[in-house]
């Protein structure tokens, strides 16, 4: 199968189960800000040379892929997507989140006011990982205001996803003074 499909040439694409909807419907808005993100993440964790980042990154990115495939289901059809055994974002996963979180700040990595991003090459990945994490947490924050997103803990989950991101940002740019 080619991936050249000609089924978008129209403006639609394709959700889970085969419904079709315009490719600015706020649902694919969403997919599309997380795939951005998914992509952002991987240069981020290419720019790194730390595992600390480069491993958590890795798996995040997988739980993107699974949070894309909740996003890319109407809610009508996420009984199915379930039967089927799909996962959904849980409470473990941002727990999991959380707990990087205060193992950096547990190092005593400081952040006094705002970070300017640019200090080396690899926080500025994660920066713009950071907005991108944003942009895509907005989206998804539609779908929830128009009743349209029935997991809310996709929220908390980019929420802590992009609080970490800025925390490895500034991990990276401290790890000479932290590590040594």
């Amino acid at each position: 199968m080619s991936v050249v499909t000609k089924t978008g040439d129209l403006g639609t694409t394709g959700l889970m189960y085969g419904h079709r909807v315009s490719k600015y419907h706020p649902r694919v808005e969403a997919c599309g800000a997380v795939d951005e993100l998914n992509a952002a993440l991987g240069f981020a964790r290419a720019a790194s040379g730390h595992d600390f980042v480069r491993t958590p990154l890795y798996s995040i990115q997988k739980e993107l892929v699974s949070l894309m495939g909740e996003l890319s289901t109407l809610p009508e059809d996420m009984p199915r997507y379930l039967k089927d055994g799909y996962p959904q974002v849980t409470p473990e996963m941002t727990a999991r989140l959380e707990g990087i979180v205060r193992e950096i700040e547990a190092a005593k990595v400081s952040f006094k006011g705002w970070a300017t991003p640019g200090a080396c090459q690899p926080s500025a990945a994660l920066e713009v990982a950071r907005t991108v994490c944003r942009r895509a947490e907005r989206r998804v924050c539609l779908l929830q205001d128009s009743g349209d997103l029935r997991n809310p803990q996709i929220l908390v989950y980019l929420n802590r996803l992009a609080d970490l991101l800025w925390l490895f940002a500034r991990w990276v740019e401290a790890e000479p003074r932290i590590s040594g």
